[in-house]
């Protein structure tokens, strides 16, 4: 009887310090101070601007990071050949996405329909260029360079302004 009686008299000293270790790492908590309003963001920069900064340079990056060149003497390879080369494809790639967001932005919205629908495929071309790049996947970036384009093309031909 006498072991059932200590086994139980454990296994309550058990639990009261488990709560007790619950309550004190409660106590240890910190709860962060809720923002009152996000910040306001001014856009700058118009669409020509972002376009001639950001958008083109950086799809243009993208864009010629592979390529297979047929020559007299057979096929020549060029790509990325280092840590470094692949890290500025995939910076050109984030700088893609981030024009993206910054063509979504305010009056820079031309119209809620093919607008936003061909920005939001830039985006998604961005993001997968930045993961093919990261990845350093040559096929990768050839593929979405070309869907780069064909995007930018689609939207020029509906949206180029003189």
């Amino acid at each position: 009887m006498r072991s059932v009686h200590w086994l139980f008299v454990v296994s309550v000293a058990l639990f009261v310090s488990g709560i007790g270790f619950v309550i004190a790492g409660g106590r240890t908590v910190q709860v962060a101070a809720p923002v009152d309003e996000a910040p306001v963001v001014t856009p700058v920069a118009s669409v020509r601007q972002i376009m001639a900064a950001i958008t083109g340079p950086s799809a243009t990056v993208v864009y010629n990071a592979v390529s297979y060149v047929i020559t007299a003497d057979g096929v020549e390879d060029n790509f990325p050949q280092t840590d470094e080369e692949w890290a500025v494809i995939a910076n050109s790639a984030a700088a893609l996405v981030e024009s993206g967001n910054l063509l979504l932005m305010g009056d820079r919205v031309v119209d809620n329909g093919e607008w936003v629908t061909i920005t939001q495929a830039l985006i998604d071309a961005g993001m997968i260029a930045i993961a093919a790049a990261e990845a350093q996947d040559v096929d990768g970036i050839l593929d979405i360079g070309a869907a780069i384009n064909v995007t930018c093309d689609g939207c020029h031909e509906i949206y180029l302004r003189e």
